[in-house]
């Protein structure tokens, strides 16, 4: 099976988001969108199908992780097929990697859809966004879920921090940031130890939370999405430097923020060379369970 060849590759972008369907159904209501883009100031950024964000990360010699957000019991908006995602990142398996989204408060049949979206479509990972999807990372709603994907062996990539989802919306658009605290995912990784998570961007205002989890808990990386670099706080590079370098990864949060924007602020950074491709495309290959031959083990 043709698969990603990581040898090819100048790096793997952990953190892309699927934000609008074959049919047009955007990933979000468009007022949460519309917030979305006012926090990233990326006003009337253009929203690519999967195919065409296939073709950007291959005219970046670069591999995506591409995932939507399910978060129909908050925000009532129905979610992009999971389905749909994986069958659009299989038609670009040399750059394409589909992570799926599962609202835990869909319960057992979630459970079900995580095991058939991983052993029938190729799912490889799973992306929580607690603050948006309503619930706590330790509230056991979520257990059954975990254990389905620990048991599946693939990872799960977790929100942190601020979001701009809903920023300025009245209410927040009964978002609450409290959820997305890393120090929550700590009780994840004390209860399922051989689960690999990913906390998701620099954790503002949380950043030492979650390089406490980092450092503490085995199986717990960072990705470094979200922010423009030239934005991160002194005690990440810090960290991403040292103590985490081999648990660090490139993402960007396209298509809000851009992995060409994101790139040259990277470079300015103060990063070892012996670092530098460990964050952009090493730590993520072995996270993933990519080789440098063919891109499966």
């Amino acid at each position: 099976m043709d698969g990603i060849d990581v040898g090819a590759l100048d790096a793997i972008d952990v953190h892309t988001h699927a934000e609008v369907g074959k049919d047009g159904h955007q990933s979000l209501s468009g007022e949460l969108l519309a917030a979305s883009e006012a926090y990233f100031k990326a006003h009337g950024h253009r929203r690519p199908t999967i195919d065409e964000m296939a073709s950007y990360y291959r005219e970046r010699r670069m591999a995506a992780v591409v995932f939507t957000v399910d978060a129909e019991h908050l925000t009532g908006h129905p979610r992009i097929r999971n389905e749909e995602v994986a069958t659009s990142c299989a038609a670009h398996p040399d750059v394409l990697i589909p992570f799926a989204s599962i609202d835990p408060h869909r319960g057992r049949a979630g459970v079900l859809e995580a095991r058939r979206l991983v052993t029938d479509h190729g799912v490889r990972g799973f992306k929580f966004h607690p603050s948006l999807q309503g619930f706590g990372p330790s509230d056991r709603l979520a257990y059954p879920l975990y254990e389905a994907i620990q048991d599946l062996g693939v990872p799960a990539l977790f929100h942190t921090g601020q979001t701009g989802i809903g920023a300025g919306v009245r209410g927040g658009g009964g978002i609450r940031l409290r959820f997305s605290n890393p120090m929550l995912v700590d009780d994840v990784a004390v209860d399922f130890p051989d689960l690999r998570i990913i906390l998701a961007h620099p954790s503002f205002p949380w950043q030492d939370e979650a390089l406490a989890v980092a450092t503490h808990k085995e199986h717990v990386y960072i990705d470094l999405s979200g922010w423009s670099p030239k934005y991160f706080p002194p005690q990440l590079i810090r960290y991403a430097n040292s103590l985490l370098q081999d648990k660090v990864l490139f993402g960007s949060d396209y298509p809000v923020l851009t992995p060409d924007r994101w790139m040259a602020d990277f470079t300015a950074l103060d990063i070892k060379p012996s670092v530098r491709p460990k964050i952009l495309k090493h730590n993520a290959a072995r996270l993933l369970g990519l080789s440098e031959q063919d891109g499966r083990k």
